[in-house]
């Protein structure tokens, strides 16, 4: 069953949002009546997003994740015009399709900065306004390249694999002393978007899954890894799955349910 906090959240942080995924969520967050301070990189794509959303709802940012000063500026920008975060959508990456005998240093860093770089930079600085009031959410939207990488994306497939055990290693820090800030991975699937394929999820199906799981805020999630509506468990030992079955501690995974806050 999902459950909410008692208080209710009021401000969302959603990188990557000019386009695709991270646009839909920017606006079905905005729908459900939350503030939405939406991060991306293009003015014009940014432009056109807040002149669609429900009136006064987002607050469109120019800003690129790899540039850690600008990011602390917008931060602290987002404190005073709407209020401190208490959800972080971590969507913001870049996808490009090299061979590793056509990478540079200088190329693979630059994806590992934004990739990686910028989603650390955005979780220690919602974190550090999460922990003061103990509660919060934060969503990676992660994807399995780091253990099944695919051809021409190395630096991706490395940046993102990072990003699954980042998740690991803030959970690991902070579920015993704030429970209520929860933290889960998210993979939405192959997306009809630029970055995705052209027969791939509409972006605004996967969005409904996306700010539902945004909204969910039980702390046994803190960890977990949901895989579009679905949660993805582990994979155990024959041993282990007829152990649990016979005891009946068999887990079944949990789906995402559709959000009606307004």
């Amino acid at each position: 069953m999902q459950q909410q906090s008692n208080a209710s959240p009021q401000v969302a942080v959603v990188t990557g949002a000019g386009r695709g995924l991270g646009r839909e969520m920017a606006l079905q967050l905005a729908a459900c009546g939350l503030h939405v301070a939406a991060l991306g990189r293009n003015k014009k794509d940014l432009d056109e997003l807040a002149a669609e959303a429900v009136s006064g709802k987002i607050l469109a940012l120019q800003v690129d994740v790899a540039d850690t000063n600008a990011l602390h500026a917008t931060f602290n920008r987002i404190d005073t015009e709407l209020g401190s975060p208490d959800i972080l959508v971590n969507n913001a990456a870049v996808y490009p399709h090299r061979d590793f005998l056509e990478e540079t240093p200088e190329s693979f860093r630059q994806v590992l900065e934004i990739n990686l770089g910028g989603m650390v930079t955005c979780a220690i600085l919602a974190l550090e306004r999460m922990v003061e009031h103990g509660q919060g959410r934060i969503i990676n939207v992660a994807t399995f390249a780091g253990s099944r990488p695919a051809p021409l994306a190395s630096a991706y497939s490395v940046s993102k694999g990072a990003c699954r055990i980042l998740t690991q290693a803030i959970v690991e820090d902070l579920k015993d002393r704030f429970p209520d800030i929860v933290i889960t991975d998210w993979v939405p699937g192959a997306l009809n978007t630029q970055m995705g394929i052209p027969d791939g999820i509409a972006p605004e199906t996967a969005a409904q899954w996306g700010v539902a799981l945004a909204l969910w805020r039980d702390p046994d999630l803190n960890g977990a890894t949901f895989v579009q509506d679905q949660e993805h468990l582990s994979t155990l030992s024959l041993k282990r799955r007829l152990l649990n079955k016979l005891t009946g501690r068999a887990k079944a995974p949990r789906r995402i349910l559709p959000t009606s806050r307004t």
